[in-house]
C-alpha cells in the first residue's frame, strides 16, 4: 500500500514540476492523454480511464477500483511569416522548438455511488520564438506560458442513467516574455518573467439514454490571475540596465464542453465533442513596467472547437483509434500578435492501445495544420501599423500514456 501511494504522489509531483507548454503555438490545451490525442480530444466517455478527470469528471464513475495514469505529449511547431508596410517587406520563420505537455491522474472508487479523482495537467499554455534581430522581435521574440491545473474531484452516480461531478481547480501559470523595445539605432531587449496561483472550479454531468447512447456536459470556470513579475531591460540609451517589478492581470476563460457517445456494438464507439471557450475575457494584455505601461488590446472573440473520435477493439487487448478536430481562431485583425499567431486549426490523429486487467499502454500520432493568420503588426520601426501574415504553420504531435489499475 505504501509503495502504491508513493507511486501516485510521485506522478502528481512530476506533472507539477515539469514545464507545461504547447508547441502548437496555441493557448488552450487539449492534449491530456495519448488516447485523447488519438481521438482528437473527443474523449468524454471512456471506460475505465483515469484521464476522465481531465476530459469529463462525471465519467470517473466508469473506473472500477483504483487507477493511476501518467501521460506525456510531444509537440513540435513550424511556420513562416511575412510583414508588409508600403514598400517594406520582411519574411522569416519561427525558430524550431518543441514542448512537452505531461499529465498525471488518479481515481479511486469509494463505494458503489461515490468516486474521488485528482489530476495534474495543463489547460492553458503556449510557446513561440523568433529571431532576436528581426522586425518581429519588437513585438515578441520569446513568448512562453507554462501552466498546470491541480483538480481534486468528487463524483456521484445517482442511478444507471445519471452521474455528476464537482471539483476545484488550483491553477498555476508562469509567464515569460522577451522583446526588443527598439531595433534602431540599437537593440533594447527586455525580459519579463512572473508567476501566479489562482482558484477556479468545474462541474460535469452525464446521462445515458441506454447501453449505446450517452450525452455529457462539462463546465470550467473563469480564473483571474494577478501577476507580479521581474522586469529587465538592457542597452537602454540613457541607462545601461533598467530593472524592477512589473504587474499585470489576465483572466483565463470559462469553457463549456458538450459530448455525445454512440456504441455501434461491443467493439466500435464514436464520439462527438464541441467546446465553447469564452475568449472574450482576453480583452487586453496590459503590463506596468519600470519603463512605463505596456498596453496591448486584444479583444478576442468567443470560439468553438469541434471534434470527432472513433475507437475500435481489434481484440480484448488491442484497440485502434482515430480522430479529427477543428478549432476556430478567436483572434481579430486588430488583436493579433506573434505571441499566439494561430489561425483556424485542423488536427488529424491516429493511435493504438494495449490493455489487460492490470495496465494500459497507448501511443498516438497527430498532425496539426495551424492555419494562416493576418493581423495588424504592433511593434517598433518601419513595420509598425503594417500587416503581418503567418502561414504554412503546422505541428507534429506524439503522445504516450501508461495506466496502472489496482
Amino acid at each position: 500500500m505504501k509503495v502504491k501511494n508513493k507511486l501516485i504522489a510521485m506522478g502528481v509531483l512530476c506533472a507539477l514540476s515539469v514545464p507545461q507548454l504547447a508547441g502548437a503555438e496555441g493557448f488552450a490545451i487539449n492534449e491530456w492523454s495519448a488516447e485523447g490525442v488519438a481521438m482528437g480530444g473527443a474523449r468524454m466517455f471512456a471506460e475505465g480511464d483515469a484521464a476522465n478527470v481531465a476530459y469529463n469528471p462525471a465519467s470517473i464513475t466508469k473506473v472500477d477500483g483504483e487507477a493511476f495514469k501518467a501521460s506525456v505529449t510531444y509537440l513540435s511547431p513550424h511556420g513562416d511569416y511575412d510583414l508588409y508596410k508600403g514598400e517594406f517587406h520582411d519574411s522569416g520563420h519561427n525558430r524550431v522548438h518543441f514542448g512537452f505537455a505531461p499529465g498525471s491522474y488518479y481515481v479511486k472508487k469509494i463505494n458503489d455511488k461515490d468516486w474521488f479523482g485528482i489530476g495534474a495537467f495543463s489547460r492553458f499554455a503556449m510557446v513561440s520564438e523568433f529571431e532576436r534581430n528581426s522586425p518581429v522581435s519588437t513585438n515578441a521574440f520569446v513568448s512562453r506560458l507554462d501552466g498546470v491545473s491541480l483538480t481534486p474531484t468528487f463524483a456521484h452516480k445517482f442511478d444507471d442513467k445519471w452521474s455528476a461531478a464537482v471539483g476545484a481547480e488550483i491553477n498555476y501559470v508562469r509567464l515569460t516574455m522577451e522583446k526588443n523595445a527598439t531595433l534602431t539605432p540599437w537593440a533594447v531587449p527586455t525580459h519579463t518573467k512572473g508567476e501566479s496561483y489562482a482558484l477556479g472550479w468545474n462541474a460535469a454531468a452525464n446521462y445515458a439514454f441506454d447501453d449505446k447512447n450517452e450525452i455529457g456536459v462539462v463546465y470550467r470556470s473563469r480564473i483571474k490571475h494577478s501577476m507580479e513579475a521581474d522586469f529587465n531591460a538592457y542597452n537602454h540609451p540613457t541607462l545601461e540596465h533598467v530593472f524592477g517589478d512589473a504587474y499585470g492581470e489576465v483572466t483565463l476563460p470559462e469553457s463549456w464542453h458538450i459530448g455525445y457517445s454512440h456504441k455501434f456494438n461491443d467493439k466500435t464507439r464514436v464520439e462527438l465533442n464541441a467546446v465553447r471557450t469564452g475568449w472574450d475575457t482576453y480583452d487586453a494584455l496590459n503590463i506596468m513596467t519600470p519603463m512605463g505601461p505596456s498596453n496591448n488590446p486584444k479583444n478576442w472573440e468567443d470560439g468553438w472547437r469541434y471534434a470527432i473520435g472513433i475507437e475500435h477493439k481489434l481484440s480484448d487487448k488491442y484497440t485502434v483509434m482515430a480522430g479529427y478536430a477543428y478549432d476556430e481562431s478567436s483572434i481579430p485583425y486588430e488583436g493579433g500578435d506573434f505571441m499566439v499567431p494561430t489561425g483556424n486549426r485542423r488536427t488529424y490523429s491516429i493511435g493504438a492501445r494495449y490493455n489487460d486487467k492490470d495496465q494500459t499502454v497507448a501511443l498516438a500520432l497527430g498532425w496539426m495544420d495551424v492555419g494562416d493568420l493576418q493581423f495588424e503588426f504592433k511593434g517598433a520601426g518601419d513595420f509598425n501599423g503594417g500587416r503581418a501574415h503567418t502561414h504554412d504553420s503546422f505541428t507534429k504531435i506524439i503522445g504516450i500514456s501508461y495506466q496502472r489499475n489496482f
